[in-house]
């Protein structure tokens, strides 16, 4: 599986009771021991995690279940990574 970055960054108007059904998507990612890394910006912009994933399509189709996503209350953007 490759690497991918996966920026999160809030949009205006940010609604903070999506933070919890994010967190859940978050876990359950980690269940599947699909992410290494995970956290929040330290300015509450947004955040990242390092997801793994067996193509681009593949991630992006993850990242793209993200509630925040979904609601519309983030841009979320996927890179292929290739960190060593």
């Amino acid at each position: 599986m490759n690497r991918y970055l996966v920026l999160v960054m809030r949009n205006p108007g940010f609604d903070t009771r999506l933070v919890p059904a994010h967190r859940e998507f978050l876990g359950n990612l980690r269940a599947q021991q699909r992410i290494e890394l995970a956290g929040g910006f330290g300015d509450a912009s947004g955040g990242a995690y390092l997801l793994r994933a067996a193509s681009l399509a593949d991630a992006r189709a993850i990242a793209e279940r993200d509630p925040l996503h979904v609601e519309h209350a983030s841009i979320v953007t996927v890179y292929e990574w290739n960190a060593s």
